[in-house]
């Protein structure tokens, strides 16, 4: 027997007349996951969470929760909810009351509220805040608060929207693992909706890339960055070098690619089977990519004898200091600017602007993908 999802969506498509906001999309998330729907704004994926919760209504499709269609209940009966970008927090209720205010409008008891809001705040680490007014937080107690006021009613599914986008560079990546761990400490399925692909990759179980409607890949972060299948994926998911070209000719291993620029590329198929011909897109991670100090005449462009390896000269153009790491540009013989991650190597990395060096990386880093717009089985 199958197991049933905490939320599954079925064919779900929304209309706003002849616009497609949301096309098709089938997803189920098991039981205590954190899943996140990852997307440029305008790909869907708001408006697919206010038809999770209920504030707009799928064109086609449905919707479960638990195993069951919750299409026919309005917001406040689906024990789904949603915690928004600006919190919306009340002003006027102290911490406490605002925890409370949901398990008042149900009728529960006094005690039982009392019991259950000192649990919660115990459980997202602010045991002794209930008497503080709104204000008096930081930007991340308020984030605590927001989501301590959805789980005391206990939902099986929490909806988030961006809810770290207001927050400065430094309580973001503090809130990245303090949402993880209260994610993992209530059990409680989350559904976070971003932009912001480090926050997707850092905190989910799973990842479903949106765009223009559709989902082109759902899988693990460690998946999506190292085995991307479209090339929308492959450039939205982190940083990559691209190489726009025709395929040459095609081996057991992969596709030889001509680039634009002149330059001979070996790469793997990423995107379906390729043949000669058709344009591409070739990807490389700049942490694929090796940097060696050479004579200008040291390299040649082309890929290597055994064709598995490629290769290109070219100048040091800057180099950017990253903490661990450093990204050096590369203006190549052909005209191009490449990146590269090296890690530090003390005060500096040995290169200086202006210095020959040879890139090299092997075929195994360089995804190849039809290029958009191509279809290449036509």
């Amino acid at each position: 027997m199958a197991a049933i999802h905490d939320l599954e969506c079925r064919g779900v498509r929304k209309r706003f007349g002849a616009f497609v906001a949301v096309d098709g999309v089938s997803f189920g998330i098991p039981s205590g996951s954190f899943f996140s729907i990852l997307g440029p704004s305008g790909c869907g994926k708001t408006t697919l969470l206010r038809m999770i919760a209920g504030f707009e209504e799928p064109s086609e499709g449905d919707i479960l929760i638990k195993g069951r269609s919750v299409l026919s209940l309005a917001p406040n009966r689906r024990n789904v909810k949603l915690v928004f970008q600006h919190l919306a927090l009340f002003p006027m209720m102290n911490v406490a009351e605002n925890i409370a205010y949901g398990l008042r409008c149900k009728g529960v008891a006094r005690g039982e509220i009392a019991r259950r809001t000192a649990d919660v705040l115990e459980r997202v680490g602010l045991p002794h805040a209930g008497s503080k007014d709104i204000g008096q937080l930081s930007g991340g107690q308020k984030q605590r608060i927001a989501i301590a006021r959805c789980m005391v009613l206990d939902p099986d599914v929490l909806l988030l929207d961006e809810p770290l986008g207001a927050l400065d560079l430094k309580l973001r990546e503090q809130m990245k693992i303090e949402l993880k761990m209260l994610q993992s400490q209530f059990g409680t399925t989350f559904v976070y909706i971003t932009h912001d692909q480090s926050e997707a990759l850092v905190m989910s179980d799973r990842v479903a890339v949106m765009n223009h409607g559709r989902f082109e890949q759902v899988g693990a972060p460690r998946e999506l960055y190292h085995d991307p299948v479209t090339a929308f994926v492959a450039g939205f998911v982190g940083d990559s070098n691209r190489w726009p070209g025709r395929v040459l000719d095609r081996d057991p291993a992969g596709v030889r690619v001509e680039t634009d620029s002149g330059l001979t590329l070996a790469a793997c198929e990423a995107g379906g089977v390729l043949r000669r011909g058709d344009a591409v897109e070739v990807f490389v991670r700049p942490e694929s990519i090796s940097v060696t100090g050479a004579q200008a005449t040291d390299a040649t462009d082309a890929t290597d004898g055994s064709g598995e390896h490629n290769r290109q000269a070219g100048r040091i153009e800057g180099t950017l200091f990253n903490g661990a790491n450093s990204r050096i540009l590369v203006r190549t013989s052909t005209g191009e600017q490449v990146e590269a991650d090296l890690p530090q190597r003390g005060p500096d990395i040995g290169f200086e602007n202006g210095a020959p060096v040879v890139l090299a990386w092997e075929r195994t880093g360089s995804k190849c993908f039809a290029r958009a717009g191509e279809d290449p089985a036509g």
